[in-house]
């Protein structure tokens, strides 16, 4: 995987890979905020993020607001924020997304992570006091990762480029059944005045007889209907076969492919956008690291 892991390489992960997988890992923590940065990865990107929102929430305490509370459940599926008593989520943030996580190595509280919004696509700075569990938090963090990277691989990840050519070929026959449709169309509507050509005027009686071939037969004609006509030993006509329904076909008589019920490659249409997204984002890679965030004597507390 390329992600930049700038430290703690020779420690352990801390949780088993089932407890991310099938479940989640919860913490609690006050919530900073979260503020727009300019760059998705960078030590001075997050230390600038932190001291803003470090001054904002003093500006808030001086009056009277509190930090608020959330409960963190991190998973190999996001980062959940929510509320620790509604259990309503306020952010999702999806581990493709995140791109740098770091925690304080001075106080063991603050931890900070850049994760890039699903709807503006503006990288921003979520900020926490976790309690002194901020490298606790970050490794689980780069945990999940790691593993939600292994499962993007695992079920798929890989075949992106073969999705892509058979995403082109869907539209490509969508194009050729819609041509047939029409040319259908064209060939009923033909049909229709050749029918329309050979009915006599209303009113009008033709003596003209029947057209015989040299056997003394009527041409078969395409346009017009067989009829079953009373067998010569009084025995009734047997019953007209019973044709299939109607089977959509493609151009070439076919029923048209399509990949989207073709057993196990199942997907849904707007899946290659979603993998392209998180191909992009686990090729970035996750950046962890510990920094020094308490600058100043206004961070001794929040």
């Amino acid at each position: 995987m390329n992600r930049a892991f700038n430290r703690k390489k020779d420690k352990s992960w801390m949780h088993t890979p089932e407890a991310l997988a099938k479940h989640y890992i919860p913490y609690n923590a006050k919530f900073l905020g979260n503020t727009e940065v300019e760059a998705p990865k960078g030590t001075e990107v997050v230390k600038d993020a932190v001291r803003k929102l470090k001054f904002q929430r003093h500006i808030k305490k001086s009056e009277g607001q509190k930090t608020p509370k959330v409960e963190l459940q991190i998973s190999i599926y996001g980062v959940k924020i929510l509320d620790p008593k509604t259990k309503d989520v306020q952010h999702n943030c999806q581990l493709h997304r995140i791109s740098f996580c770091a925690d304080d190595k001075t106080d063991k509280r603050i931890f900070t992570f850049i994760c890039k919004d699903s709807e503006s696509n503006k990288h921003l700075c979520y900020v926490f006091d976790s309690e002194k569990c901020a490298e606790e938090i970050t490794l689980t963090i780069g945990q999940a990762f790691d593993l939600a990277y292994k499962k993007f691989l695992e079920s798929g990840g890989k075949d992106v480029e073969t999705r892509k050519q058979i995403g082109s070929l869907q539209k490509r026959i969508q194009e050729l059944e819609t041509e047939n449709s029409e040319l259908k169309k064209q060939l009923q509507e033909l049909e229709e005045q050749l029918m329309i050509a050979n009915v006599p005027p209303v009113g009008s009686i033709s003596m003209k007889p029947q057209s015989t071939d040299i056997f003394d037969m009527v041409p078969f004609s395409p346009v017009t209907p067989l009829v079953p006509t009373q067998a010569s030993n009084g025995c009734p006509p047997p019953p007209p076969t019973t044709l299939p329904p109607d089977i959509r076909k493609d151009l070439f008589g076919a029923e048209p492919f399509d990949p989207f019920t073709c057993g196990s490659a199942d997907f849904p249409p707007d899946i290659q956008s979603k993998l392209d997204e998180m191909q992009e984002g686990f090729k970035m890679g996750l950046t962890l690291e510990g920094t020094v965030f308490s600058l100043d004597p206004l961070d001794s507390r929040c």
